[in-house]
């Protein structure tokens, strides 16, 4: 038996922020991948804690729901888990290359194969792009628009501004959109700032988050002039300084991460191929109508 064990942050106070983790393991358990597929999170039930003792499979695949590598992917977690002999060399990483090591649980016996957050995975570039493909209902987007990747910014955490400027330059390469550019919340260049960086009319941004929260609702879409108050909503596009925002919400609710989980525990060594190319084309179908309304209208994100 095999299971994929899901962790998260999770919180007390927005009860939002673990859907997509769970939505995304409900993607994952519909594949039949896996003997069990279980979420733990660090401020939620079921705790990092406990969440191994609701496993039966001896092997497991865990997978940070974290965009970069830091605190809680080379401490809290291992930690909690109970890892023996973790070590952050273990994953041999310059902060934006950490894979697997395998371990052993010390008080459940179990073999963990411990992986390396999705943020960083080379899978995500194709979500970011799926994401400015949800937002604007066009699978073709690209031409005549420019694309930013949003994050915290080095002051947090100096490996998630490796992993924005990672995914920027890769989604750069492929050389689909007139402009790419990653912005930041707390220091230069700033999302606040946003229509100042792009001659592009159209202009998809994408924060590069796990869930929808305080900064991604209420922050981006202020600070960037889409409304006075996130409170009354705002429209997608939005018109800024004779540019069209395009505003997708955290990338981490985007269907198609259920793919980067799966990647993630491929490449730890689970033998799960066609589950991949199934979430792959289940999600491809939900995306070509989840941001439409019954009169094929963009809804307003902050609504």
């Amino acid at each position: 038996m095999q299971a994929l064990v899901i962790v998260a942050h999770g919180s007390h106070l927005n009860p939002d922020s673990s859907a997509p983790t769970h939505r995304h393991a409900d993607t994952i358990r519909a594949t039949g991948a896996f003997d069990e597929v279980k979420t733990g999170f660090w401020k939620e039930e079921p705790s990092l804690r406990e969440v191994l003792r609701t496993v039966e499979s001896d092997e497991v695949y865990v997978v940070p729901l974290f965009i970069s590598e830091g605190y809680f992917t080379e401490q809290v977690i291992p930690r909690e888990l109970r890892l023996s002999g973790w070590d952050v060399s273990e994953w041999e990483s310059d902060g934006l290359s950490a894979d697997t090591a395998t371990l052993t649980a010390e008080d459940t016996g179990q073999t963990i194969h411990y992986c390396g957050p999705v943020g960083t995975h080379e899978a995500m570039t194709d979500v970011l792009v799926r994401r400015a493909e949800t937002v604007t209902g066009d699978p073709d987007v690209g031409e005549g628009f420019g694309l930013a990747v949003v994050g915290h910014g080095t002051e947090r955490n100096e490996n998630s501004a490796k992993a924005i400027e990672y995914h920027a330059e890769r989604v750069r390469e492929m050389d689909r959109f007139d402009e790419v550019q990653a912005l930041y919340m707390d220091e230069e260049p700033e999302v606040d700032d946003v229509t100042d960086y792009f001659e592009s009319e159209d202009v998809v941004v994408v924060p590069l988050f796990i869930a929808d929260g305080f900064h991604t609702q209420e922050d981006i879409p202020e600070d960037m002039g889409l409304t006075d108050d996130y409170r009354t909503g705002y429209d997608v596009p939005a018109e800024v300084d004779g540019h069209r925002i395009w505003y997708a919400g955290a990338v981490g609710t985007e269907g198609l991460m259920a793919d980067v989980i799966l990647e993630r525990a491929a490449d730890a060594g689970a033998a799960i191929e066609s589950a991949i190319a199934a979430v792959r084309e289940a999600t491809r179908e939900a995306g070509a109508t989840s941001e439409t309304d019954a009169d094929g209208e963009t809804p307003a994100a902050g609504d």
